[in-house]
């Protein structure tokens, strides 16, 4: 029996299979998020004076920490790629293993890493090493979580069990933030001189929980189906490439407004905060409004999953869209008045609302637009040539336009809005995938 000819038969899955697949995903991503998240708020904070003091500036050291940030995002769809072929080829869980060892590791690593006063101009070669392996572990970590729980869940359900592993991502980037906030609030000579590494240090300790919860876990029923039947293909990159263009285009315009304005909420917003004069004193301020967005996050996500399988995948990435679109500018606006708590609610609205309100759809949109063969490498590829697009460089852009217009809030909010309208833009040519059964080979057309 084909994959085609099981179409309408999608396997029933033992709920605690289901569970463990969710718990699996879950906790890994939690993982990625996490060393993504501290990474991003270092660069930021930290790293520019301790691994870049030998370019002789503030400002230049600032830029060539936020560069090593997207460094990350670019060797993400080199990750993508060849983790995603390895997923489409020996299996989901295969790939969870591979890319949770590689990418809790490197940042372990980043922890243990002397600066350039220790050693010199080898500290940020060291440190944009480590930053590419994390990349290429997570270029197909949140795919294949994605794929793997979207294969796993029942049809009628897929929304919101696809959503699901996000409860871990913004786990993880609240105990991130957390911790900065935390750190910010301490003695910043001490935090320059050794308490940063806490973080990343951490990370061993999530490897260890993931690792234990993953090799327990079951392969999907997608993908044993295919390998039972030897449908399996010898190269999903090249059959990706020949038949879903289309859709790979539209899934990197759908992930714009979702990646990119989630780095603007979880990065950019900081340096942006941290260079207002009314904020002075309160470095703090960023890293608590994160921390209140992942709260609101961890039910919100869930909720636009399931809202997903009630009115459409289509239909809610549009409310998502417009959500963002319409609060940009003012934001940011209030942002820039000077008031603690109207900034830190304002960052927690925009990413734990506005930015989930396009993430809990695109959980299982994206594995619904490919066919089983080739839909993990299709998730991977178009997931992270959007993380290069907006989400990578989304930091330094907005570095550079706050710097050329002395820190207007209105190039920050204009940049956020200009996100958006490019996936509501998108959407409008995106066929509406719920109920579509992921046995089939076919893409969604």
């Amino acid at each position: 029996m084909s994959a085609t000819q099981t179409a309408g038969s999608q396997s029933v899955v033992e709920p605690a299979e289901l569970r463990r697949a969710v718990l699996a995903a879950a906790v890994g991503s939690a993982l990625e998020y996490f060393d993504f998240y501290i990474y991003g708020l270092a660069s930021a904070l930290i790293f520019g004076p301790l691994f870049f003091a030998g370019l002789g500036s503030d400002t230049a050291a600032l830029f060539a920490s936020l560069a090593t940030y997207a460094v990350g995002f670019c060797a993400r769809p080199i990750g993508g790629i060849v983790f995603g072929a390895i997923g489409d080829r020996r299996g989901r869980k295969t790939v969870l293993l591979m890319t949770l060892l590689l990418m809790g590791t490197a940042s372990f690593l980043v922890g243990c890493l002397p600066t350039y006063e220790s050693i010199g101009v080898a500290a940020p070669i060291l440190l944009i090493c480590l930053r590419i392996l994390q990349g290429l572990g997570a270029g197909a970590e949140q795919a294949g979580a994605m794929t793997l729980v979207s294969e796993f869940a029942p049809r009628a359900r897929r929304g919101l069990f696809a959503a699901l592993p996000y409860v871990g991502i913004q786990g993880g980037t609240l105990l991130g933030a957390g911790i900065f906030a935390v750190l910010s609030a301490l003695d910043q000579d001490l935090v320059h001189s050794w308490l940063w590494r806490v973080p990343f240090l951490f990370s061993v300790v999530l490897i260890a929980v993931a690792l234990v919860i993953r090799l327990k876990m079951q392969e999907s029923p997608a993908f044993k189906a295919m390998e039972s039947n030897r449908e399996l293909v010898k190269n999903p990159v090249g059959q990706v490439l020949r038949t879903s263009a289309p859709n790979i285009l539209r899934a990197i315009g759908l992930r714009i407004a979702e990646n990119g304005n989630s780095s603007v909420y979880l990065t950019l917003v900081v340096t942006f905060v941290a260079g207002l004069e009314a904020y002075k004193g309160q470095a703090s301020i960023g890293s608590a409004g994160v921390a209140l967005g992942a709260g609101i996050a961890m039910f919100s996500v869930t909720f636009f999953g399931w809202l997903g399988d009630r009115i459409g995948r289509v239909r809610t990435y549009q409310i998502g869209c417009t959500a963002q679109l319409l609060m940009a500018l003012p934001a940011f606006y209030l942002i820039s008045l000077g008031h603690a708590w109207l900034a830190i609610m304002m960052i927690g609205l925009g990413f734990g609302i506005a930015v989930q309100a396009v993430t809990g759809p695109h959980c299982s949109l994206l594995p619904e637009l490919f066919g089983a063969p080739h839909r993990l490498t299709g998730v991977a590829l178009s997931r992270e040539i959007s993380a290069v697009l907006a989400g990578g460089f989304a930091p330094l852009i907005g570095a550079v336009l706050l710097s050329s217009s002395d820190w207007a809030w209105w190039s920050i909010g204009g940049y956020s809005a200009l996100l958006a309208a490019i996936s509501l833009a998108t959407t409008f040519i995106t066929p509406e995938t719920r109920g579509r059964d992921l046995m089939t080979v076919e893409d969604a057309r």
